[in-house]
């Protein structure tokens, strides 16, 4: 019996050592967060707009496929990013729609401003509710919805150019031929 509680602090160790080595295994892609909201309904939402402009609600991207960027100006990730957004909006691919996440209006308004705004609108999710409902982990997160208002993609983290030409271009043209 004494042999066995001397075995079991080695036996944990072998568990544990287990975990790691199978969760971080190469081909386990750490920056893939899944999303329990893929092909379901996006959460509803009606966020009050930037300077006194029209609100963003789910309903009015319903009927085109729409990308929704949840940002903020005072998100490292996110400056980075804005560029590629700015080309993407430029090439005329895709209807993008922003919601400034746990963000000041006047830092937001800066931020668009020193930037430029790719955005069609932008909803202002002050408390971090809307977030919360669609399983953001953090900003920037991107999103696909489709023309029936389904989550369609979640993209974790600042969108690069190879993320935009091999993962979001061929998802939207996918699905506006739909």
């Amino acid at each position: 019996m004494r042999r066995l509680l001397y075995l079991l602090p080695v036996a944990l160790f072998i568990a544990v050592a287990t975990y790691f080595v199978l969760a971080l295994r190469p081909d386990r892609d750490p920056s893939l967060l899944p999303s329990a909201l893929i092909d379901k309904p996006a959460p509803s939402f009606a966020l009050v707009g930037l300077n006194g402009s029209d609100g963003l609600r789910l309903d009015a991207l319903k009927g085109q496929v729409t990308l929704v960027n949840f940002f903020a100006s005072w998100c490292e990730p996110c400056r980075d990013e804005h560029a590629v957004l700015m080309r993407l909006v430029k090439d005329g691919d895709a209807a993008l729609y922003g919601i400034a996440y746990k963000d000041k209006p006047a830092d937001t308004q800066k931020f668009l401003q020193q930037l430029g705004d790719p955005y069609r609108g932008v909803g202002l999710d002050e408390s971090g509710r809307t977030a919360i409902d669609f399983g953001v982990y953090g900003v920037p997160e991107t999103y696909v919805i489709d023309k029936e208002g389904r989550i369609r993609l979640r993209h974790v983290g600042p969108l690069t150019e190879a993320d935009v030409a091999h993962e979001l271009l061929p998802l939207l043209k996918e699905l506006a031929h739909s």
